[in-house]
């Protein structure tokens, strides 16, 4: 058996699936096997996984018609031997020790799955840029070398990436809890991710930077492209996954947010040409909710200001453009709400400093006429003084 399958989705890479690939072979960790699963590419991504293959036995090549990256990732672990399993994408890149280190803090510590750093790769500049959602210091300040589950960090739960490529899995792990990505989406690792979290007893974090993420124009979660409409069922896939765990009420603001923030950010990301049809299934998604009085109540009670007026706007609105100037005037008048209160404090305060000035002041002529007082009567007794003497 091998000790790490290593399971690479591909599709339509063929301008970086070399530089992918050559991070992979050339692994200062060799016992590995390299599982390349190409979804119905139309570039010559396949020619140039089968010259890979043709160069070195490791290399499992599967040829499927396009199906989508679930499908391939899916194929890829039922195939997968290993006793470890690591997710690739196809077009970024690995440090040549990413399999070294993270296998042996995996073996050391006998965890259901290891965290690792990455760093995005911004193709246009040629820069690297640490950022803290890829990085995740503040977790790994917390938990240090330590074995934690989720119960430890659930405060992280929502910061920690939920990439796959930045963990290494125990496979066992993944196929006794029958764990896989949800098929037909994007954004299906968010659901696998919190599917994993929640399954493990046993994490650890390795802080070091072992994966750049590369960054282009044309990326699925940068283009603006149709598929960004998938993140309203998988929201749901992911409600489902918490109440599978039993811990739904207790992330409910969380999740409640990414039912409406999350959402919202992917609606204002995508072109033009969608959002219509983006705000149709946006707003089936929230007519639903209402359905059940009870949850919709305790739903409503913990959104914020700012969802809430999104999600009033897209009820009260029947298109697209409707719902961008009622969620524009809502937002205006809030923030006109807000400057009134700002300025109805300001007035209090203001009236408060009047008083407390009118306080002083009657306190000043009060001891100025104490005071004369006194020099009068002080006089009086010198007065009287001068006359005994």
């Amino acid at each position: 058996m091998v000790e790490i399958s290593v399971v690479v989705p591909v599709y339509n890479v063929e301008e970086f699936l070399g530089e992918c690939l050559d991070s992979i072979v050339n692994q200062t960790f060799k016992d590995i096997e390299i599982i390349c699963v190409n979804d119905g590419s139309p570039d010559n991504s396949l020619e140039i996984l089968k010259e890979y293959a043709a160069r070195d036995d490791r290399f499992i090549v599967i040829d499927q018609e396009n199906g989508g990256h679930a499908v391939a990732s899916n194929r890829g672990i039922d195939i997968a031997k290993g006793k470890y399993l690591f997710l690739m994408d196809s077009d970024d890149i690995l440090d040549l020790n990413a399999f070294e280190h993270t296998y042996k803090v995996a073996e050391e510590k006998n965890v259901d799955f290891v965290i690792f750093q990455a760093i995005n790769y911004y193709m246009d500049k040629n820069e690297l840029v640490e950022a803290e959602n890829y990085s995740m210091n503040a977790l790994a300040d917390f938990v240090g070398d330590r074995v934690f589950n989720w119960r430890e960090v659930k405060d992280f739960t929502f910061k920690i990436t939920v990439t796959p490529w930045s963990k290494l899995y125990n496979r066992e792990f993944i196929m006794k809890n029958n764990i896989r990505f949800p098929e037909g989406y994007v954004f299906d690792d968010n659901v696998f991710f919190f599917d994993v979290f929640f399954a493990a007893e046993r994490i650890a974090f390795h802080r070091e930077h072992l994966f750049k993420r590369r960054w282009y124009s044309s990326s699925s979660t940068t283009s603006g492209g149709v598929k960004f409409m998938d993140y309203i069922p998988i929201c749901g896939l992911i409600w489902d996954v918490f109440t599978k765990y039993g811990v739904f009420e207790e992330f409910k603001e969380n999740l409640f947010d990414k039912k409406i923030g999350t959402i919202n950010h992917w609606y204002n990301g995508i072109n033009e040409e969608f959002k219509q049809e983006y705000f149709d299934r946006m707003k089936a998604d929230y007519v639903q909710l209402a359905d059940d009085e009870k949850f919709f109540e305790d739903f409503l009670n913990t959104l914020t200001d700012e969802e809430k007026m999104i999600f009033d706007a897209v009820l009260e609105s029947e298109v697209y453009t409707e719902f961008d100037l009622k969620l524009e005037q809502k937002q205006l008048l809030y923030e006109n709400n807000k400057l009134k209160r700002k300025v109805s404090q300001e007035l209090h305060k203001n009236k408060q400093i009047r008083k407390k000035r009118f306080d002083v002041n009657s306190n000043i002529k009060k001891l100025k006429e104490e005071n004369e007082n006194m020099l009068l009567l002080n006089k009086q007794l010198t007065d009287k003084i001068n006359k005994l003497s």
